[in-house]
């Protein structure tokens, strides 16, 4: 149903030759005759849940080649594993969510969920489609379509869908991936009254192997030259999916009391979040010998369901002397569990972690000449869920080249649910934790600038971290450590312009300075791209051609667990110190930019026998190709 919405929707599109409404208001400007003038490019308005408003951009710059990938980001920090659709090893440290409340789990299928502030909303002055197209691996392919509309000046919605499905180069590797999203953006006449709502609903499975075989490992790393063919190396199982499904609508609505039609004053506000997650690992008959003793030989299944209702109510005053002050309250209710009670000698595994939290919270923001000034924090009220949050950032931006920011955070959160109480039918994976919160502690300062690149550096504290590890027996089990963790890292970004040729050079470094057999990341990774660009065939055509270079140092990498689709950490072996190069050739002709490139292609001289995680290889050389296209009635 959701995907015959997208091309109705898209259909119309097509169909549509204007909008209803004032064409001036509109940004048209109808002149009698046949040929009017199009409206900017900067008209075509992108907003974020925070009002952060940006435009459509066309361009084809090298950051849209490191973008153009399944998350559609930039992921140079981390580590895709060979089919399209599946999950990322992490290459650094993520720093503890902006969030008082714990997450659901099932880290390892989440990179592709899109949560609230994944979602945009637009305002457009004729109507816009965007078409995303690129290859997988192996049988399939993946398409990202959008489209949006102004009814009138004052009401826009949009609706797109995001579809995956590559079986891939591996036996029983099929990804199968949709997210679906429709949003609603809307502001009263007199610009008192504003609403943004937007309903997702998110499949995302993955056929599990549990990586290769210890025989195909070794045939692997060997590079024998009968198993190039990479369908014939084995694999542990062929018998399991995971899939994680997700619902959410949300609305954030305000209205303004005082101000008129100035957009400073008082004004009230709510906004509503219902959230729906369920996690689903399936398996046919289960694998002792990888994970222990089952309740059941075969048909396993394990499924855990989280709903969470959330609504808060605020109230903001903004004011161009006094800046903006934001003061809320929230209400949520959840429900985390399964349907089972685990009895064992040890004691009694309760089903349910279920309950009510209150929470208060606040932020402020203002703007002085170069400087600015804005910070946010959020406490919850009761014993069962505590937690507590608060970030400040300072800026100055000395002119348009050349800009500074600087921070802190520190949050107190319990660890996902998924830490705190968990049922499976292998038997190693029942727990219930009373783990303590996760204190985390983070200072950070970025430098950009057009002649000197850009440099960012954070500091981190973590007390009573929580993680995936192994116990004596090898089995996966939640750990909360009992030390300090500290962590640095610095990243400096930098381009260069040289007439027909371009540059473009990224350099993290990390250490970890206390916690390391807990936290696992290399010391240096880098990125090195080089290329040529021009115009040719009088400018109708734009076009870069050229290397991108990565590569990260050695280290303990996080194993990968499919039962709960988590890394967890192993200090037995370690990983990585191989470069990848890869060719592109990317092209602009009108609003449609078109990427073709030659994936790892250093293997192709020195063969390969990389990993992504323990037992899971790195992608062969692959020919990729794909575009983006935009359509502007």
């Amino acid at each position: 149903m959701e995907k015959l919405l997208i091309i109705v929707f898209l259909l119309c599109c097509t169909l549509l030759q204007a909008q209803p409404g004032d064409p001036a208001a509109m940004g048209n400007v109808d002149t009698g005759k046949k040929d009017t003038i199009k409206p900017p490019i900067q008209d075509y308005k992108i907003i974020s849940v925070s009002n952060d408003t940006t435009f459509v951009d066309t361009s084809l710059t090298i950051q849209k080649d490191y973008k153009f990938n399944y998350l559609r980001k930039d992921n140079f920090e981390l580590l895709p594993f060979s089919n399209t659709g599946q999950t990322y090893n992490s290459l650094s440290y993520k720093s503890e969510p902006e969030s008082v409340f714990p997450d659901f789990g099932a880290g390892a299928r989440h990179f592709n969920f899109m949560e609230v502030g994944d979602i945009y909303y637009y305002r457009v002055p004729t109507p816009l489609t965007e078409l995303y197209f690129k290859t997988v691996p192996e049988q399939g392919q993946q398409l990202d379509a959008f489209f949006t509309i102004n009814t009138s000046d004052r009401f826009n919605f949009s609706v797109a869908y995001k579809g995956v499905r590559a079986l891939g180069k591996y036996q029983h590797q099929l990804t199968s991936t949709g997210n679906f999203r429709f949003t609603l953006n809307y502001q009263s006449k007199n610009n008192r009254y504003q609403a943004k709502a937007h309903f997702v609903s998110q499949d995302l499975m993955n056929e599990e192997n549990g990586g290769l075989s210890q025989q195909a490992i070794q045939q692997y790393v060997d590079k024998e030259p009968e198993f190039e063919d990479r369908s014939v190396l084995e694999v542990r199982y062929q018998d399991a999916q995971s899939t994680l499904y997700g619902k959410r609508f949300y609305l954030d609505h305000k209205y303004r009391l005082t101000g008129g039609e100035t957009g400073k004053g008082f004004s009230v506000g709510h906004i509503f979040r219902f959230d729906y997650k369920k996690y689903d690992f399936q398996q046919s008959s289960a694998k002792p010998q990888i994970y222990g003793d089952a309740f059941e030989t075969s048909n396993l299944r394990d499924v855990v369901r989280l709903e969470s209702l959330y609504n808060e109510a605020f109230v903001s005053f903004d004011n161009s002397v006094l800046g903006k002050l934001k003061l809320n309250a929230g209400f949520r209710t959840y429900n985390y569990g399964y349907n089972t009670i685990y009895e064992q000698e040890e004691g009694r595994i309760e089903n349910r972690l279920k309950g009510n939290v209150f929470n208060v919270g606040g932020s402020y923001s203002k703007q002085l000449g170069g400087f600015a000034l804005d910070a946010d924090a959020s406490l919850n009220l009761g014993d069962d869920f505590s937690g507590n949050y608060i970030r400040v950032n300072a800026g100055y931006s000395f002119n348009e080249d050349n800009k500074i920011d600087f921070g802190l955070k520190q949050s107190s959160r319990l660890p996902d649910f998924n830490f705190l109480l968990y049922q499976s039918d292998y038997i190693s994976y029942n727990w219930q934790n009373d783990f303590d919160n996760i204190n985390s502690q983070e200072i950070y300062g970025e430098l950009k600038t057009r002649r000197f690149g850009s440099l960012s550096a954070q500091l981190s504290q973590i007390q009573d971290y929580a993680y995936f590890g192994l116990n004596e027996e090898g089995m996966v089990k939640p750990y909360q450590y009992s030390g300090q963790v500290r962590y640095f890292k610095a990243k400096a970004e930098k381009g260069f312009d040289l007439g027909l040729f371009g540059v473009d050079n990224t350099l993290m470094y990390q250490n970890v300075l206390d916690g390391k057999d807990v936290l696992n990341v290399p010391q240096f990774v880098t990125r090195n791209s080089l290329y040529y660009k021009d115009h040719w065939f009088q400018k109708a055509l734009y076009l870069q051609t050229g290397f991108t270079f990565k590569y990260f140092t050695q280290y303990n990498m996080n194993a990968y667990d499919p039962v709960l689709a988590e890394f967890y950490v192993q200090n037995a072996a370690e990983y990585g110190d191989y470069p990848v190069v890869d060719f592109f050739f990317n092209a602009k002709v009108d609003q449609a930019r078109i990427f073709f490139k030659l994936q790892h292609v250093n293997s192709l001289i020195q063969g390969n026998n990389n990993f992504t995680a323990p037992g899971y290889p790195y992608a062969d050389f692959l020919i990729r190709f794909g575009l983006v296209w935009n359509f502007f009635m």
